[in-house]
């Protein structure tokens, strides 16, 4: 059974930081590009970061400089440093694991991140 459990959301204030992880289970997790996701209220989910099983990174232009995506694959956890916090990056936030190679991909149930201004 393929499990990815995110942890590490909460309430902070603007200018303030967060991390948030995401524990891999039942996948073979260092062939998986890893990924953040975030849905805010009357938004559509969209893409804040993901990093492939090579380690090559991709951020949404609105998190560039402020977030850092990392993995580390004796965990099979990949983490987001969240830095510079803003209200506008209030969200659930979603951790996702895809394997083109295996074409299946999963989500995680989300953790919520609230930035007060």
């Amino acid at each position: 059974q393929v499990q990815l459990v995110e942890s590490g959301g909460g309430l902070v204030q603007a200018g303030g930081s967060l991390r948030l992880s995401c524990a891999a289970s039942g996948i073979r997790f260092m062939i998986y590009t890893m990924g953040w996701y975030r849905q805010a209220p009357g938004k559509q989910r969209e893409l804040v970061a993901t990093i492939s099983s090579y380690d090559y990174t991709n951020y949404a232009d609105s998190v560039k400089g402020r977030f850092t995506i990392s993995r580390d694959n004796a965990k099979n956890t990949v983490y987001l440093e969240m830095n510079s916090l803003k209200p506008e990056d209030t969200a659930v936030y979603y951790c996702n694991a895809e394997s083109e190679r295996l074409g299946t991909e999963y989500w995680g149930q989300g953790t919520q991140v609230t930035v007060s201004s």
